[in-house]
């Protein structure tokens, strides 16, 4: 016979002739008693839209001014 056999099969009847299952594949009681399913509610996919416009550009120095540190160098 192919060894492969044994080396494929073998673990399967084993495997197959086993009583009981480990602990940590069994459900658990809490689990099967109370399913928590949310409740299904209908939000639409365009609640959070906002309408925006295009504007001109606005000046940038001040913007500059307002992010760069207070005494000028990068710390």
């Amino acid at each position: 016979m192919k060894p492969s056999l044994f080396v494929v099969g073998l673990p399967l009847v084993i495997g197959g002739c086993t009583s009981t299952l480990p602990p940590d594949v069994l459900a658990s009681s809490a689990a099967v008693e109370q399913p928590s399913a949310r409740p299904v509610a209908y939000r639409s996919p365009i609640s959070g839209y906002v309408s925006r416009q295009p504007v001109d550009p606005k000046p940038w120095r001040r913007q500059n001014d307002l992010q760069a540190p207070a005494k000028g160098d990068a710390q």
